[in-house]
């Protein structure tokens, strides 16, 4: 598919990134297909707690409008999601059924839903909760874009029904994150909003490793964690950063820690951003361990891999400063070669000329 294509995303926000990560994937997704000659219109509801933390309010990339509610969608934007190539709904779009519904029924091009919530949403429609997709509305879908791969995407489809499901993971922007010069401040950091089912492995790998590391320095940034917690005295806490500062956050950390939510861990195969932004910044990444991590870095070589706070421990007291470089150098070279926006985008494209090829041969 060589000729430009109109693309309509609905997705949950790429104004703000307050309390969510869709925004940094959407933003590098836009801007890279954008640079492939593509014209791109971001549709995002306009919902009180993003207006109040619009970090990039008007993206340089394609179009952004806001709407305040479903019926202001339909009337504004019917003829654009109608005469458009490939409309994207994305996941946790408020009425996301209704909306995907309607863009079903009023594109006439290739009709896509793009999960960055894969396990979340298995869960919820397993619950019978459709919040956002229901399992009727799956097949209506041409394409099926997950944050998830693996096992995940045959059931997707024999399951759901879901016509043709596809890995779309999140990336990084290589222009906005790369090694830095910022000195030190912390032996290990965290950076992610506050999720129940996340915080214990937070609580086993780094707050019980500050306990036991009064020497140590250590620091979480993310937004909505409880007055409860009990943080150790060494941990350093920041409410929130906006993705221009992760960088330097980054660069600031001698070692930068991941933790995967309890569905995520259980569906394998999803990838944080974070895993992606910290390697692209040269700083090495500490990860829980879950099915199909070997796919994206090599365990032991471009990853590490910890289940307990003594796990931790002994890498940031015993690994030598040269080869905790190397660990970086090493991350960063597999993410230029195979995870930043510019391959989402060409993988995007691609699904697309499957679906036209596939078409043309049953017409």
């Amino acid at each position: 598919m060589t000729a430009a294509l109109d693309i309509v995303f609905l997705g949950l926000s790429i104004t703000s990134s307050w309390g969510n990560g869709h925004a940094t994937t959407y933003r590098g997704l836009v801007r890279e297909l954008t640079r492939l000659g593509h014209r791109v219109l971001f549709l995002e509801r306009d919902v009180p707690w993003y207006a109040a933390n619009r970090d990039l309010p008007r993206p340089a990339y394609g179009e952004t409008e806001l709407y305040g509610s479903l019926q202001e969608l339909k009337d504004r934007f019917a003829s654009a999601v109608a005469q458009a190539d490939l409309v994207l709904v994305g996941s946790y779009v408020p009425d996301g059924v209704e909306v995907g519904r309607w863009a079903i029924q009023t594109g006439r091009g290739i009709v896509a839903f793009y999960d960055i919530d894969t396990p979340v949403t298995l869960a919820k429609l397993a619950r019978g909760e459709h919040e956002y997709l229901s399992p009727q509305l799956v097949p209506g879908y041409d394409l099926y874009l997950s944050f998830t791969g693996g096992p995940v995407l045959a059931l997707l489809e024999r399951q759901y029904g879901a016509r043709a499901a596809r890995p779309l993971y999140c990336s990084v922007d290589p222009e906005l994150y790369a090694p830095g010069k910022d000195e030190r401040r912390w032996d290990l950091g965290y950076l992610g909003t506050y999720s129940a089912d996340r915080q214990p492995a937070l609580e086993s790998l780094m707050l019980e490793a500050a306990r036991r590391w009064p020497e140590g320095r250590f620091v979480v940034a993310g937004p909505q964690y409880p007055h409860s917690i009990a943080w150790p005295r060494r941990v350093e806490r920041i409410e929130h950063l906006a993705p221009p500062d992760h960088a330097a956050f980054y660069a600031a950390q001698r070692f930068t820690l991941n933790v995967t939510r309890a569905d995520m861990v259980r569906a394998g195969f999803s990838p944080s951003v974070r895993l992606f932004e910290a390697a692209a910044c040269g700083v090495p990444v500490i990860s829980d361990p879950w099915p199909g991590i070997d796919e994206f870095f090599e365990p032991g070589s471009e990853i590490l891999l910890a289940r307990t706070a003594q796990d931790v421990l002994r890498v940031l007291r015993e690994m030598s400063e040269p080869e905790r470089r190397l660990f970086g150098i090493r991350a960063r070279d597999r993410v230029l070669r195979a995870h930043t926006a510019a391959h989402r985008a060409r993988a995007l494209v691609g699904y697309l000329d499957e679906i036209h090829g596939r078409e043309k041969a049953l017409a």
